[in-house]
């Protein structure tokens, strides 16, 4: 058996046969491409067909669309890897271990792959993961750099997660839902943000804190971590980090802050590394200079609202000028960036209203999300809100209710949750008539249907419909703007 902690891609043969259980994710698909570009032969099932099932199947992975023990007898993999929502009931599971066969979760294979290229360039944080993935990626590529990236949402330049390229460099997302980037080295690491989220995993945030630290512990040594220099979960946890390596007689990563002002940062006492200056907003849009080691490397004029996307901007361009791209395609890259899928996308025009979709179910996302809709030009702004898993909606419900009150009006839409039992007997009607009895204006449908209905009593043309959380509600922006 293979240490799932400590094995390279190297140690798997090629031509082994690899199985994904639940291989239409979002991660899951873009890990089974990669897997197939590294000489594996690859496999899969997922109870629920999709366009992403189907455009596996036609670049010639085995697909089975219901997750039965046959399907393991039939293709004969050599090994498993299943996503964290795959239980030990499952029957290719319970199959699998009856052959004997080693099981890797989904952070455990993409483990390897960080361990298997020369250079890793890992984004983590709450809040930020894709969009500050995709404009780094862009900035590598842009510069002549041929990187590997996975991504936790499609990017048309990609068309879809992943992009195959150099072994020598790999830029991937890095999750701590369930600790899995625990998994994952790194020679320069990213930390956009910490907040307290994935309240199953963590029930306070300073256990947030804690696992951040450990992920800075698998730094390689000359590494570089790269943070957002006013975020006080980040100082709390490189202070805990650095008394890690100091008992391991190890170097601390050299650290690089960015930030939005001049201030002095609280990890390092000095001003940011990366700094953006002159920001102003046009239609809505940022527009700033970025300013690295104290030279003016240009201006950009951003195609995605919101302050949060200048920091992910900073963030982004600080790794890709660490690890050899050029000021000048940092900033093209910027000015070109056009967002992830899922991430504030604009899906087109209803009844003359700009319908957005955002991932945004977390409540720090969300306020920062229609603070962002709120500086584009509009009429009213109609949010359409889905909250994702039961824990998450319970423990943050103040959270949910501060951040969403303000709203003119907001539609829900019931909770979300493919993983959990609702043991807490939470619902997001629980959030709306709170909202209500603190005077906010809020409505809550089990029906999708009447919640179409409602939206086309309130809209006019010029305002901004805004849905946001899991993908289950961001289906609503294709269906009231269907693809032609």
């Amino acid at each position: 058996m293979l240490d799932s902690k400590t094995f390279k891609l190297s140690d798997i043969g090629q031509g082994s046969r690899i199985y994904f259980i639940g291989i239409g994710g979002i991660s899951m698909n873009g890990l089974a491409k990669l897997a197939k570009a590294a000489g594996f032969v690859v496999g899969g099932s997922d109870n629920h067909p999709s366009e992403r099932t189907e455009e596996l199947a036609g670049e010639g992975i085995k697909i089975y669309n219901a997750q039965t023990a046959d399907n393991i007898d039939d293709f004969a993999p050599d090994y498993l890897v299943k996503t964290a929502a795959i239980l030990p009931h499952n029957e290719e599971v319970r199959r699998a271990g009856e052959l004997g066969l080693q099981i890797f979760d989904r952070a455990e294979f993409l483990g390897a792959f960080t361990r298997t290229y020369k250079s890793v360039i890992n984004v983590s944080g709450t809040h930020g993961k894709t969009t500050t993935t995709s404009m780094l990626s862009l900035m590598l590529i842009d510069s002549g750099m041929d990187p590997t990236v996975h991504l936790g949402a499609d990017l048309d330049i990609f068309g879809g997660t992943v992009r195959t390229g150099s072994p020598d460099l790999l830029v991937s997302e890095a999750c701590e839902f369930n600790r899995s980037f625990l998994n994952f080295t790194s020679t320069t690491a990213i930390i956009t943000n910490i907040d307290h989220d994935h309240v199953d995993c963590y029930p306070t945030i300073q256990d947030v804190i804690n696992v951040f630290a450990g992920f800075m512990e698998l730094i390689g040594d000359n590494g570089n971590l790269v943070v957002s220099g006013h975020d006080h979960n980040i100082a709390l946890a490189i202070s805990e980090a650095k008394a890690k390596f100091k008992e391991a007689g190890r170097v601390f990563p050299d650290i690089i802050t960015c930030a939005l002002d001049s201030e002095p940062c609280e990890a390092t006492g000095k001003e940011a590394d990366i700094i953006a200056s002159d920001i102003e907003f046009i239609n809505g849009l940022p527009n700033f200079s970025i300013i690295y080691k104290g030279a003016d490397i240009g201006r950009v004029a951003l195609r995605i609202p919101g302050s949060h996307n200048i920091s992910n901007s900073l963030n982004a361009a600080a790794a890709a000028l660490l690890n050899g791209a050029s000021p000048e395609a940092v900033i093209s890259a910027l000015n070109s960036f056009g967002g992830a899928d899922g991430r504030y996308t604009v899906k087109g025009k209803y009844k003359g209203c700009d319908v957005v979709v955002d991932y945004a179910h977390h409540p720090t996302a969300a306020r920062a999300t229609i603070e962002a809709a709120s500086n584009m030009p509009h009429g009213d702004i109609l949010v359409v809100f889905q909250p994702l898993t039961f824990n998450r909606t319970k423990l943050l419900f103040e959270d949910y209710v501060t951040s969403l009150l303000p709203c003119k009006k907001i539609l829900f839409a019931e909770i979300f949750s493919d993983r959990e039992i609702n043991t807490h007997e939470i619902s997001s009607k629980d959030i709306s008539d709170e909202i209500n009895r603190r005077g906010g204006d809020a409505e809550f449908f089990e029906d999708r249907g009447e919640l179409k209905a409602r939206i086309d009593e309130l809209i006019k043309p010029g305002d901004i419909i805004l849905i946001l959380g899991p993908e289950d509600i961001r289906t609503l922006g294709d269906e009231l703007c269907p693809k032609a």
